[in-house]
């Protein structure tokens, strides 16, 4: 090359180096270090704020479009998202509210509460409650264009030394709906009555044990029903929080075996010894063994058209013969979501090993498993996965399902406050020749009971004036079975009864 073009070349790259953008520093990018008071202190759409950590970044404010992996939204703001397509920066959705012992009201610190979606998944960690028994969770929920939480369902589920686990026993969870939020400094807070959590002390005796806890070593592990099963028939659960962390309360002395359920996944079972001390590190890994399918009918007779209903699968080791119930895990229900809509065949797909109990009709939708127990159909069904190595299962049994009884008051769609002893009603059954009534406690105690409650004529109910205990903070339930005595001889038949979930009141 011409030495005097060359000199030429080189000049002019001397004299263009600051007017081009190869060595111009560009500013800093997103999520990096900035200068607020500089001229292009951040790229288009980002401003230079308090990271809350004693720098100034260049982050997303709210409203502004954000990736979920890497939002740089402002310290105050998640990457939430939005109903109608992509993600952005908006104030956190949360849960607050207080766990307190029903007896006497005080606030119950260390309390493990985990926020569950329809399908019983965990969608949050698990949060532990304060001295003052309070607690928040964040939950990930869809948003309006302008923040605001989409209308959606969660319940709670509260486990703490010495009380009953919520829910359990005669209490089932109430939802808890986003469309109930409302905007406070910095979050959509849910803070309405149904957040805040009382548990039932456990009876002394039960009292005092010890803990088993870990983690479920899966991708998705958020809502693992973990059971330590004891060799003498027992059963202590827990919910692993999204993170897969779970912590099992009150276990007694003894050998168990760990296990965990979830539809969709296989874990690794392990042995425990529980002694005085807490045990912790009990980790649950994935198996290589394949899920199960089970199928069955049900068949709806003496009921109202177009009936229709729901199953379960029950943990065996958890279930309650007092309360007819028990523990069931995520997507271990058909149909998974929604309302019931069985009305003959039902299918559970990818079902984890173990033994199950069947659940058909055990929902508040109008309809029982028929009680007579003199025919098919209406005992208690079990089903053991996988069964003899087939892991495609038929339950050769159909259920017969029928009309309930109604649940006039107490009870009727929710636990009923009472502060005296209440008139238990439900609905007249206009075949009947007499009624049963039984009344449980939260422990599954039968406390007070009437066998012979005379027929109704002329009247659209049954009406009990109820006669058993009234323990402050006590959750009790009325249980009215109708029967149908033929020949006359006292050989009676029962036709039906009030439904598993109503009629359950306390005494404030």
């Amino acid at each position: 090359m011409d030495t005097r073009f060359s000199l030429i070349l080189a000049t002019l790259m001397v004299i263009a180096a600051p007017l081009g953008c190869a060595d111009t520093d560009d500013g800093p990018g997103p999520g990096e270090v900035c200068d607020a008071e500089a001229d292009s202190p951040c790229p288009d759409n980002f401003v230079c704020e308090p990271d809350g950590e004693g720098e100034t970044r260049c982050q997303l404010p709210s409203g502004a479009t954000c990736d979920p992996e890497e939002s740089y939204c402002l310290p105050d703001l998640g990457c939430a998202e939005v109903q109608s397509g992509g993600n952005a920066c908006f104030k956190p959705v949360q849960i607050e509210g207080t766990v307190s012992d029903a007896t006497d009201e005080n606030a119950i610190e260390g309390a493990d509460v985990v926020a569950l979606d329809q399908r019983r998944v965990a969608v949050t960690d698990v949060a532990v409650s304060d001295t003052e028994g309070a607690y928040a969770l964040e939950i990930p929920v869809a948003r309006t264009e302008e923040g605001a939480p989409i209308d959606k369902s969660f319940t709670l589920r509260a486990d703490a030394a010495d009380y009953q686990a919520f829910p359990s026993g005669l209490r089932q969870a109430l939802p808890v709906n986003t469309s109930d939020a409302t905007e406070q400094d910095g979050a959509w807070v849910l803070d309405r009555p149904p957040t805040d959590i009382t548990l039932i002390p456990l009876p002394t005796q039960a009292q005092g044990n010890s803990t088993v806890s870990g983690e479920v070593l899966a991708d998705e592990a958020g809502g693992v029903l973990v059971v330590a099963e004891g060799t003498d028939g027992s059963a202590y659960s827990a919910v692993a929080g999204r993170n897969g962390a779970y912590r099992i309360f009150d276990v007694p002395p003894g050998d168990y075996t760990v296990r965990g359920y979830k539809a969709g996944l296989q874990l690794q079972s392990t042995s425990v010894t529980v002694e005085d001390e807490p045990v912790t590190d009990v980790n649950l890994e994935v198996a290589e063994e394949d899920l199960s399918t089970v199928s069955g009918s049900i068949s709806i007779v003496d009921a109202p058209g177009g009936a229709a209903t729901s199953v379960f699968l029950v943990v065996e080791s958890t279930f309650d013969e007092a309360f007819r119930r028990g523990e069931v895990p995520p997507g271990l229900r058909a149909p998974r979501t929604g309302e019931g809509d069985i009305t003959s065949g039902f299918t559970f797909e990818d079902v984890p090993d173990g033994d199950y109990v069947v659940l058909a009709a055990f929902e508040n939708d109008g309809l029982v498993r028929d009680p007579d127990q003199t025919i098919g159909g209406t005992g208690t069904v079990t089903v053991s996965v996988p069964e003899s190595g087939n892991r495609d299962i038929q339950i050769s049994e159909s259920f017969k399902v029928t009309e309930a009884l109604d649940v006039g008051e107490p009870g009727a769609n929710r636990p009923t406050a009472v502060t005296s002893a209440p008139t238990l009603t439900w609905s007249d059954d206009s075949s009947e020749d007499y009624y049963t009534l039984e009344v449980y406690n939260a422990y599954g105690d039968l406390v007070w009971e009437d066998q012979m409650v005379d027929r109704v004529t002329g009247a659209n109910q049954v009406e009990v004036q109820y006669g058993g205990p009234t323990e402050s903070g006590m959750y009790y339930q009325f249980r009215a079975t109708s029967w149908r005595d033929s020949g006359g001889g006292g050989d009676a038949t029962a036709i039906s009864r009030t439904e598993d979930l109503k009629g359950v009141f306390f005494f404030e």
